[in-house]
């Protein structure tokens, strides 16, 4: 298989697209974490793993809207 040179350019902008993808949510994770998790880290979490701690956030925010307490 080939591809043209307009291909690849798209392809591989597509992959810088993800790749920052991917660091947006590690920082924001990072971020969420207060310091329980470096950056480093993250950067050694598998997409499960991931998606578990996105998860974990989101039932935290939504408990703390809820209550009533400060988050930030």
């Amino acid at each position: 298989m080939t591809l043209t040179d307009q291909e690849i350019i798209a392809y591989l902008e597509g992959l810088d697209r993800e790749s920052k993808a991917i660091k947006e949510e590690l920082l924001k994770m990072c971020w969420y974490m207060r310091g329980g998790l470096t950056y480093e880290e993250s950067m050694y979490l598998s997409r499960e793993e991931r998606e578990i701690i996105a998860a974990l956030i989101g039932e935290n925010l939504e408990t703390t809207k809820k209550s009533g307490l400060p988050f930030f």
